[in-house]
């Protein structure tokens, strides 16, 4: 999983860390990505990862925030 590779070196506990998978899995599940690498994975992740930061740490209003800070309309 791509975000994975942001995590490795975060001071994020094991709790947050899964908030935040769950989050990106739900990302890619709402705009129709897979889990493969890709420059748009690699984006996405970065953003849920700098949101986690602020201190946010619901999985639905992290995919919330990172879509509407990326620009990316949910698909329906």
């Amino acid at each position: 999983m791509v975000i994975c590779r942001f995590l490795q070196s975060s001071v994020f506990g094991p709790e947050a860390i899964e908030r935040m998978a769950t989050a990106y899995e739900n990302t890619l599940r709402t705009v129709r990505l897979n889990e493969e690498a890709g420059p748009v994975n690699e984006v996405i992740a970065k953003k849920i990862v700098e949101i986690a930061q602020s201190g946010e740490r619901d999985p639905a209003r992290i995919t919330a925030l990172a879509l509407k800070q990326l620009g990316i309309p949910p698909l329906e």
